[in-house]
């Protein structure tokens, strides 16, 4: 019988890619969801901020205890690359550590029961072996790794080093692979996605892999997470606004507004530039706008924030993150004096957040009766007789749902496939729709 694997994969969608190739290389493992039952045990940690930080270590815990004897933890990822020797003396539970460029390597790792710790990241290639999780039509393309970028508040680039995009060919290869098995909708990913090929000298590199996709046949959706304000260009939005595969969907965390904060946070070109280029993403109809925003952070005064909350309010996102600030080592900020008070940050994250869910419910409402492209994905959890869909042009996860209870096909509806449907009513946050042509 094959030994049975159980995966846990933290953070964010760069690291499912990376927990997706372990996968690949470990095929021949049976993959399960019970941790007691497990011969392997792999957690793939998340290292950005605090909270998450004592979610990975939680992890551990909770996953060693639940462990039967005999099988073998591995973790791996963000968290131990950047606390690798701290995190082995403090926990003993875990059998081998590695960190975050030698995804391909774990049955090598697994084999010979010791540490690895390669000094460079880790990028997937057509090559690389794979098992997609989650979705049968959805897959994320990772773009690069590592950032150029200096934020005050951000780590990342002291463990994961300068920007390594992928080429424009390993990335078609890998669409055109993942298209071959019968995969359609795509979301591209990387820490700086506007700066993709900055360091291969190109600066319209993500116009290129735009231009490159859309000739892609089978290639039916597609959107780019993780803009950078000072790498994104006019040009480049008007560029994904006018075309017919990617969505007009542009995130880009902004993380405040106010002038002399994003100086201190060493973000990009300033307030006229956000703006210039948040009005040019309004352009489009259809535009999708989403961003994420930073309370707290040294210095940040009372007026600053309030600046931030007026600023939100008025431009009404339509999906928006909000962070508390995390004071993490290495960082620019972390060595700062003037620190806002726990409970000041927790009170500005409750404003702010207040503000959003009010955008978002907004947005929501403004659906209602609206016909819209869906992917129907599985039976609802909320009730057997509802089904979960997402608007298509929405990132997998973090948009949302959109509950189905009619149809009128004639047929049964299929998962992973498009429909069109009518929005017929929002229950507390919560879409419901009636699905009423199909798009074939």
């Amino acid at each position: 019988m094959a030994m049975k694997l159980k995966l846990i994969s933290l953070g964010c969608t760069k690291n499912l890619v990376d927990s997706e190739i372990m996968l690949g290389v470990l095929k021949d493992y049976q993959i399960i969801d019970e941790i007691g039952i497990a011969d392997l045990l792999i957690i793939n940690t998340c290292g950005f901020i605090s909270s998450a930080k004592e979610e990975s270590i939680n992890t551990i815990l909770e996953v060693h205890q639940e462990r039967k004897k005999n099988s073998t933890l591995i973790v791996t990822g963000c968290l131990t690359q950047r606390y690798q020797e701290e995190l082995k003396k403090e926990l003993p539970e875990v059998d081998i550590w590695t960190g975050v460029g030698d995804f391909d390597k774990i049955d090598k790792i697994l084999k010979e029961k010791e540490d690895l710790f390669s000094n460079k990241v880790y990028l997937n290639d057509e090559k690389s072996p794979r098992v997609v999780t989650g979705s049968t039509y959805h897959a994320y393309i990772k773009l690069g790794e590592g950032c150029n970028q200096t934020c005050s508040f951000c780590a990342i680039p002291s463990f994961k080093g300068k920007l390594q995009s992928k080429s424009l060919s390993t990335i078609k290869a890998e669409v055109q692979k993942l298209v071959a098995d019968r995969f359609f909708d795509f979301t591209f990913v990387s820490q700086d996605s506007s700066s993709y090929l900055f360091d291969a000298g190109l600066k319209d590199g993500l116009i290129s892999l735009i231009d490159m996709v859309e000739k892609i046949e089978g290639v039916k959706s597609a959107r780019i997470l993780y803009l950078y304000p000072s790498s994104t260009t006019t040009k480049l939005i008007e560029k994904i606004g006018s075309s017919k595969v990617f969505h007009s969907y542009f995130d880009m965390p902004l993380q405040h507004i106010s002038k002399d904060l994003l100086k201190i946070m060493k973000r990009g070109k300033g307030v006229d530039k956000i703006k210039e280029l948040l009005s040019c993403m309004r352009k489009y109809k259809d535009s999708f706008i989403r961003s994420t925003f930073i309370v707290g952070h040294p210095t940040e005064t009372e007026e600053q924030f309030e600046q931030l909350c007026q600023f939100v309010d008025s431009f009404g996102f339509d999906r928006v993150n909000i962070f508390s600030y995390s004071d993490e080592e290495g960082t620019d900020a972390y060595n700062m004096s003037e620190k806002i008070p726990q409970h000041i940050i927790d009170k500005r994250a409750n404003k702010l957040g207040d503000i959003v869910q009010k955008q978002t419910t907004n947005n929501l409402k403004n659906l209602i009766n609206k016909t819209i492209k869906v992917v129907v994905d599985a039976p609802s959890s909320e009730h057997e007789y509802l089904l979960s869909s997402r608007a298509l042009s929405w990132a997998p996860d973090i948009d949302g749902e959109i509950l189905i209870n009619d149809h009128e096909l004639d047929d049964k509806i299929e998962f992973g496939k498009i429909y069109r449907a009518n929005i017929t009513s929002l229950i507390g946050n919560q879409l419901v729709g009636k699905i009423i042509k199909d798009t074939k």
